[in-house]
């Protein structure tokens, strides 16, 4: 698989580039470029990083052949100059990126390229083949293995994979996102990754029944006898069959691995088969599922009570069929000039498209014990001002006037996160009702949970007005408290600290809920942990983060009328 020189799969225009910053006396100038990707696949909370080793082996090969220089001398659109230079390449970037495995998250560098302007330019197709297609793949698997919730999952789709690389690379990404194993037997040979299989119906029809199949192979695999029940009919004959070999396999001092349903009604199936096979004997005889699954029919199943140990995925993972496009791209972001980073942008009428200038680099705080995350980068800096704070002996009043520039910027943050909701305008009119209403609702909830806190700890009049505005953005909620004589500062606190656990917090809590719908997640979100939880929506997906949105400026204005007839429970 690493034999191949595959220098020239680029686009031509990085050649054609390439010969012009030779020709304008910018080859070896020093370029900034990042690959990074503006949305996760799926409506999904975080992508996985992968196809890295793929990517250093390509660069390890990195050099034009003979007959490289002279396909590109036919084009007549090179000079002699550009042509040598090609065929004394050396690679001498500087190379940085995000090891495999790791989450990543939209808009933060996956990969970093500095070096002379020709060099870092040629990177940018392979670079982004690479990590496009295996980061797809792997946040497939990570999605799908999350959604199996501890059973093991096994990659099945190389007969569907787009092409021989598709296959054997994806197998390896799908390994990566944290499947148990492939079908893919190269990828296994040249990777590593474990191959897994057992057989097809093609053997049961092979032989003149079901029973002799069945029995064929656990004469040949006694110790791993996993048999394929549904080549017929599973309850009548494919299970009462499995369990007569099962018996005879125990009477030799063999144990049975279990049985493989690759169709039918998957939940209503497997319960049978489960009491089927229980109450042969056979308790720790697994029960394996395939057949066009996803993460999405994985979860039904199993929110239906169906009794599974595993499954098998084919191509619905292979290909990430719901979305096919990782999204990466790679754009030029800084240039260095006598020896001082010179930031570049590009601007665009769309958002998602302006780029983030200068050379970067990224920072995760984790607990070595756990592996878990440990600061949110809003507690993080909120903790990093009152430190500072405090060090230097600034009053706060003397920080709020400073501060006030960047606090007037809120409010035009927040009014930005109407363009999601705006781009979904008309699912906003299909379910205008039941939005208004669970907003609503949700903000009575808020406010209601602080008057029961406020009397269950005998709170002040103060204290209530400080506590009772939680749940929305701070360009209101400080407001609002003070108007109703709370202490502003504490509830700006008190604000940013909701916010955080709301978005540490909410995908747990709706996978707890079983809350799926994501109008539903968006709605409980907003008006729950107002524009930092939404930056969660937003990862996990459009509708969930316009949704949010909307939350926000509802539940704000709902509070803002409401708040002073709750202040007037505590006296």
């Amino acid at each position: 698989m690493n034999d191949r020189n595959l220098t020239l799969l680029t686009d031509f225009y990085e050649l054609t580039m390439g010969n012009g910053y030779l020709e304008n006396g910018l080859a070896d100038t020093v370029c900034c470029f990042d690959l990074y990707f503006r949305k996760v696949p799926d409506n999904g909370g975080f992508a996985v990083m992968c196809g890295l080793e793929q990517a250093i082996n390509y660069i390890k090969k990195l050099s034009f052949t003979d007959e490289d220089i002279a396909y590109l001398r036919d084009k007549k659109i090179f000079s002699e100059k550009f042509l040598d230079y090609l065929r004394n390449f050396k690679f001498s970037c500087d190379v940085w990126a995000i090891p495999e495995g790791t989450p990543v998250f939209p808009n933060e560098p996956l990969v970093i390229v500095k070096g002379p302007a020709i060099q870092a330019q040629l990177m940018e197709t392979m670079l982004l083949l690479c990590i496009n297609h295996q980061c797809l793949i792997a946040t497939k698997a990570a999605r799908i293995v999350k959604a199996a919730d501890g059973r093991a999952v096994m990659e099945f789709g190389s007969r569907r994979a787009q092409g021989s690389d598709g296959a054997i690379y994806g197998a390896r990404a799908a390994y990566i996102g944290g499947c148990a194993g492939t079908a893919c037997t190269i990828s296994d040979k040249e990777m590593g990754t474990p191959a897994l299989g057992t057989m097809a119906h093609s053997w049961v029809q092979m032989f003149d029944s079901e029973l002799d199949a069945f029995r064929a192979y656990a004469k040949c695999y006694p110790d791993a006898c996993l048999l394929l029940v549904d080549t017929y009919n599973v309850l009548k004959s494919g299970i009462p069959n499995a369990i007569k070999v099962f018996n005879e396999l125990r009477a030799e001092g063999h144990e049975p691995a279990g049985i493989r349903i690759d169709s039918g009604d998957i939940t209503y199936l497997s319960r049978k088969a489960r009491k089927m096979l229980d109450d042969a004997g056979f308790p720790n005889a697994k029960i394996c599922i395939s057949n066009s699954l996803d993460e999405y029919i994985i979860e039904d199943i199993l929110r239906q009570g169906a009794c599974i140990d595993s499954f098998g995925v084919g191509e619905r993972l292979i290909t990430s069929r719901s979305e096919p496009v990782f999204g990466g791209v790679y754009k030029l972001t800084a240039v260095e000039k006598d020896g001082q980073i010179i930031p570049k942008i590009k601007l665009s009428e769309n958002v998602t498209k302006i780029t983030t200038p200068d050379f970067k680099e990224l920072w995760r705080f984790y607990d070595k014990t756990t592996g878990k995350a440990i600061f949110n980068p809003l507690l993080l800096g909120s903790i990093f001002v009152i430190i500072l704070l405090s060090v230097l002996n600034i009053s706060y009043a003397d920080y709020k006037v400073s501060a006030a520039p960047v606090n007037y910027l809120l409010l035009p943050a927040t009014i930005s996160l109407a363009i999601p909701l705006y781009e979904k305008w008309d699912l906003l009119k299909e379910n205008a009702a039941a939005i208004i209403a669970g907003i609503s609702v949700g903000t009575l909830v808020s406010l209601g949970s602080a008057l029961a806190l406020a009397l269950a700890l005998d709170l002040t009049r103060e204290q209530y007005a400080t506590l009772l505005p939680k749940s929305v953005t701070t360009a209101i909620s400080m407001d609002v408290a003070a108007e109703l004589g709370g202490i502003a500062a504490l509830t700006g606190a008190i604000v940013i600290l909701t916010g955080i656990a709301g978005n540490l917090l909410a995908e747990v809590i709706c996978k707890a809920f079983h809350i799926t719908d994501p109008i539903a997640k968006g709605i409980g979100i907003g008006t729950s942990a107002h524009a930092v939880g939404t930056s969660k929506a937003l990862q996990m997906g459009e509708v969930e983060g316009a949704m949010s949105g909307l939350s926000i400026a509802v539940a704000g204005v709902l509070t803002a009328v409401l708040c002073p007839f709750f202040v007037s429970f505590i006296q």
